[in-house]
């Protein structure tokens, strides 16, 4: 034989003392192999040994198979069980230790060899397994199988000892599940397992038994972990008659799904879930003799062998069909993992589905038919038939997830009836909870039963318009809604879609103020304030007001409609007017600089039915051009607000308005119109920087003042506050009958005031004839005035000509022009205006040019 190194190793022994190899046993790991000779000799090989060594203890047992360990050492074989031909199962434990220098060192026997069950009718014990349950260390499984039975035991172990045995009270203690067929006509008999399970869903692995009467095959189920489970795994166990095949198979192994059977020279696949052939094939030629198959069911190879040559048996794509056998057997959630294409996912849910139907389960069906291609209509049909409701809400839930986001109409309409759906059992629910309401006699459990089916049927509504309100049109979902008058349901779908208009105009049509001002308080669209603003204002103004000032996108130009609306129909003073209040705000705080937002409170002012000015006065000499501490312009239209005043006859704004405008005569009159003479006299006064017009307007102050008071002496008075008033003004308004005693005094200074002018201008009458008689006189001496020219003498007209050339050519600013412009000035101020070579030069030159104003020199 050879080892992994493909080297070869012989026994210890010669083949004349212990006889020919007779059976190899290699464990899952490739770590230990028991080798069983025909004289019943046996050896142990490690696969770190290069030499096998002889295992006393086992002398003279002729091991038919063994139960590897299921923890799966490698430097020991831990507790393993063999069985032989003579019906005995005995328990060793062969230990292989490593000395650090790599290679094995193997202690010179085996822990201990114990017999711990022996069949009662002596027959060969043909296969052995043990494995562990989950969750369960102490528990075991433990599968015999001879010629004739196959047994189960499940059980506890004793717990690991290094000098006994564990098994020696597992089957004293415990007593076995046995299938037996008590046929032993055939020589071959064989018990093997399944690979490691591939699928998480379904960890369980499956046996096989090769007996007489054919396969006898199921699966290795791990719960429930007691006694009984031997019952469960052999209950669903069945048999595959050797009949099927051409001859009685002589060697078996197991896939992940099928077991591989050789029947003379044939190989045979049958699917274990339907005993179905899906492979046959002769490998090899006619005469030979296939010795058996083995399986490595760690890599999951397997592996043909004759006398003379190996073959491996390669496993592809052995799950295709198992998706059709598992729905025929209605192992729907199997099938459908083992379906590959979207084809056969579909069959499995159409079969599944009517399973379903026929069982009555209508909810389960919907879910399993809204995913698949069946006919739309045929499955709303059958709902809708049998009265399922519930299924039929189901199935369209179903379906809406599943329609593709381009089939824009099947969804709409699809989501549509949802919510006609969802509306109806709603109403239906309600409705019960009514009628039991009204019966004394009714159950609580049952009104119980339904409340909780109404919040988990409104619960669900809302989770079907949150995830697919994109699919509904809202003009339509709102007439469902609304037809079935599900007032929460409708709102809930409103603030889903963010369409707060329709919320804002529902509890606005119901009178609900508070509802409606809890929904403007959340928005931010100015279009929503704008929109409300003016019902809103007319029904909670405060409350409204507050919420505009905390808005600041908003254009107060547009909420002018509103609030003038507002004014129109309130009755509030206007300390507490909420649109006075709102545009005061926007003035003051915003500073707002908009002539609409200005005449608009400009407005509110005047057209108030108080006759109270102090507000709109306020406002006017607070905001008028040129005002103590207001801007430079006016923000309001003066005419609007001119023509405002006039009509609702507010004389003291109307006073300040012309005022402002300049138009003072007319503020005068308009206060003298209205009896009010110190506001005429202070408005008579504003023209200061026009003496003439200030006198003026005070005549016509005078003239009133002349005319209303009764008392000569104290009109006088009031007069004397305009020190452009004389007596001599005034008198002219003074009535025929009045004494001149009564303003005697004031005659009086004002002919003094007469005199002392005339002092004066004689005064300066004679300055000026003294003046012209001294110029009379220089004129005269003009003539006889004469200049001596000396020889020698310097011509300063060349001088003139330089300073000039050298203020042309000089810069700008410079010091050299400078310079030059002052001699020039000296120069030319130096010579006489009449005599001087610039007024030789000048001479021909006429005094008054055609350009000159000839009036300015008439006589």
């Amino acid at each position: 034989m050879r080892s992994r190194k493909n080297t070869d190793i012989d026994l210890p022994r010669k083949v004349s003392e212990v006889g020919t190899i007779r059976k190899i046993f290699l464990d899952p790991t490739a770590s230990h192999l028991l080798i069983t000779t025909t004289h019943g000799e046996n050896f142990y090989l490690h696969s770190r040994s290069s030499k096998a060594r002889h295992l006393g203890r086992l002398k003279s047992l002729h091991i038919e198979c063994v139960a590897w360990s299921p923890s799966l050492p490698t430097t020991s074989t831990r507790e393993i069980l063999l069985g032989t031909q003579d019906g005995s199962v005995y328990e060793t434990f062969i230990d292989g230790l490593d000395d650090g220098g790599g290679a094995a060192f193997m202690r010179k026997d085996e822990k201990y060899l114990k017999q711990v069950y022996k069949m009662g009718d002596n027959s060969g014990v043909t296969g052995l397994w043990v494995d562990a349950l989950p969750g369960k260390p102490d528990l075991r499984r433990v599968l015999v199988a001879t010629a004739g039975a196959v047994m189960h035991w499940v059980g506890r172990v004793q717990r690991h000892s290094d000098v006994g045995s564990i098994f020696a009270k597992f089957f004293e203690a415990e007593g076995p599940m046995i299938q037996d067929f008590h046929d032993t006509s055939t020589p071959f008999s064989a018990l093997c397992t399944s690979p490691d399970s591939a699928d998480p869903h379904d960890p369980d692995r499956s046996f096989a038994w090769l007996c007489s009467p054919g396969i006898y095959h199921g699966r290795l189920l791990t719960t429930p972990p007691n006694p009984d489970l031997g019952a469960h795994v052999l209950s669903t166990s069945k048999l595959f008659p050797s009949t099927a095949l051409s001859s009685h198979p002589n060697s078996i192994a197991l896939t992940h799904h099928h077991v591989l059977a050789f029947s003379g020279t044939t190989l045979y696949a049958i699917n274990r879930l339907d005993d179905s052939i899906v492979f046959s094939q002769s490998i090899v030629d006619p005469g030979t003799r296939i010795l058996g198959i083995c399986a490595d069911v760690k890599k999951c190879t397997y592996w043909v062998f004759t006398a003379s040559e190996i073959y491996e048996v390669v496993v592809v794509d052995e799950e295709r069909d198992l998706w059709r056998i598992l729905l025929k057997e209605r192992a729907f959630e199997r099938a459908m993992r083992y379906a590959k294409t979207p084809a056969q996912r579909d069959a499995v849910a159409v079969g599944q589905g009517e399973y379903l139907v026929r069982c009555g389960r209508y909810e389960e069906a919907a879910a399993v038919w809204g995913g698949c291609s069946k006919s739309f209509e045929e499955v709303a049909l059958t709902f809708l038939e049998r009265g399922e409701q519930d299924a039929l809400r189901r199935y369209l839930l179903v379906k809406l997830g599943s329609l593709k986001k381009s089939a824009v109409m099947q969804r709409i309409m699809t989501a549509s009836w949802l919510v006609e759906v969802f509306m109806a059992k709603l109403n239906t629910l309600e409705d019960t909870l009514s009628t039991l309401a009204t019966h004394a006699t009714s159950s609580i459990t049952t009104s119980t039963d339904i409340t909780a089916q109404l919040s988990a049927v409104r619960a669900e509504y809302q989770s079907f318009i949150t995830a697919h309100k994109d699919s509904l049109d809202r003009k339509t979902t709102y007439e469902i809604i609304s037809s079935h008058g599900r007032k929460d349901e409708l709102l809930y779908y409103a603030n889903t879609i963010s369409d707060y208009s329709y919320v804002l105009a529902y509890w606005i049509q119901r009178e609900q103020w508070h509802e409606a001002l809890a929904v403007l308080k959340k928005q931010t669209d100015p279009e929503m304030f704008y929109k409300y603003a003016s019902v809103l204002l007319s029904n909670a103004p405060t409350e409204t007001v507050d919420i505009l000032m905390r808005q600041s996108n908003l254009s107060p130009r547009n909420l002018i409609p509103a609030l003038l609306n507002y004014n129109k129909y309130t009755r509030s003073p206007l300390n507490a007017n909420q649109a006075v209040r709102y545009l005061l705000f926007v003035i003051h705080q915003l500073g707002s600089t908009d002539a609409a937002v200005h005449n608009t409170l400009l407005s509110i002012y005047a057209s108030h039915p108080s006759r109270d000015e102090t507000h709109l006065l306020s406002y006017l000499e607070t905001h008028t051009a040129g005002a103590s501490g207001a801007a430079a312009h006016s923000h309001y239209d003066a005419d609007f607000a001119l023509r405002l005043c006039i009509r609702h006859n507010h004389v003291l704004s109307c006073v300040h308005l012309y005022s402002s405008m300049g138009l003072y005569l007319q503020a005068v009159e308009l206060a003298l119109k209205h009896g009010n003479l110190t506001l005429a006299a202070i408005v008579a006064d504003r023209p200061s920087t026009d003496p003439a017009l200030r006198k003026q307007l005070w005549l016509a102050v005078a003239r009133a003042v002349i005319a209303s008071s009764s008392s000569i002496k104290s009109a006088i008075d009031f007069l004397r506050r305009c020190e452009l008033l004389r007596i001599e003004d005034l008198i002219p308004f003074f009535p025929d009958f009045v004494v001149i005693d009564d303003f005697k005094d004031e005659i009086c200074a004002a002919l003094e005031d007469h005199s002392h002018a005339i002092d004066t201008l004689k005064r300066e009458m004679e300055e000026s004839a003294r003046t012209a008689a001294n110029i009379r006189r220089d004129v005269e001496m003009l003539d006889r005035r004469y200049a001596i020219v000396e020889p020698g003498e310097r011509c300063w007209g060349r001088r003139v000509r330089d300073a000039q050339e050298r203020m042309e050519k000089g810069m700008v600013g410079g010091r050299i022009r400078e310079k030059a412009v002052e001699e020039f000035d000296s120069l030319v101020a130096s010579e006489c205006v009449l005599c001087s070579e610039f007024a030789i030069k000048r001479i021909d030159e006429p005094f008054v040019t055609p350009q000159d104003d000839l009036s300015e020199w008439a006589v």
